[in-house]
């Protein structure tokens, strides 16, 4: 990259960390950081634009719409703007741009509307920091903080969710896994994308097989604490 190129990058690590420096913990500037890091990593193997990367993948959660009411038109908009004022290429800007509006997931019925080898580079690493121990970690902090419940039997994961659907969903958790999460190993762009998917897919999947364990042995703890206490006052 130019100098020019590289002191634009600067400005808009500076940017995004001040514009997100209340944001949900999920997709905070420490999420931006990691996603950054990540589609560095995918880009050594791919012969792909390392502007165009880094500025998708520092722009993509600008302003993401779960937090907008759902108005998917304010991240490209924030994004546009900066880049005017950085005097970035027009080209450029609408490359970014089209990044941030086909990154996400939306249910994963959704076609893309744009290609490119940046936004499949920028959309895998997005999709990488939602799966392993961080993937989790972020999954239950959002459930947090739309006071979801962390797991309902009774509610069954839906896996044929419309985009409307999916984004009103204030299903449990745990049904976020099945929804969403389990299912991007499948959805990498990149051959690095998929290598890197696999141990974080395993790992989630050990952590679920963990989880249904404890809630199990819970609810059979407690059944057979009841039988005790009946048995202690029958005699």
């Amino acid at each position: 990259m130019t100098s020019e190129e590289l002191q634009i990058i600067q400005n808009t690590k500076a940017f995004v960390q001040t514009t997100l420096k209340n944001a949900e913990g999920g997709h905070d500037w420490f999420h931006i950081q990691r996603v950054f890091k990540l589609a560095e990593t995918i880009s050594t193997t791919e012969s792909a634009n390392p502007f165009v990367v880094q500025l998708g993948a520092l722009l993509h959660d600008i302003a993401d719409s779960k937090f907008y009411n759902g108005d998917e038109t304010v991240g490209p908009k924030v994004a546009r703007e900066f880049l005017f004022s950085q005097n970035v290429d027009s080209a450029v800007i609408e490359h970014v741009v089209n990044i941030i509006s086909n990154i996400s997931y939306k249910g994963g019925h959704v076609a893309k509307t744009f290609s490119s080898l940046e936004l499949n580079i920028v959309q895998d690493a997005d999709r990488l920091d939602a799966l392993g121990a961080i993937g989790i970690a972020r999954t239950f902090n959002y459930g947090g903080f739309k006071n979801r419940p962390l797991y309902n039997p009774e509610i069954k994961p839906s896996l044929q969710m419309t985009k409307e659907e999916y984004k009103a969903s204030n299903a449990p958790t745990i049904n976020h896994f099945y929804e969403k999460l389990l299912l991007l190993k499948e959805l990498m762009n990149t051959e690095t994308g998929r290598q890197m998917a696999e141990k974080r897919h395993q790992f989630m999947e050990g952590f679920l097989q963990q989880f249904y364990l404890e809630w199990k042995a819970l609810f059979k703890l407690s059944f057979c604490l009841i039988i005790t206490f009946k048995s202690y006052f029958s005699e």
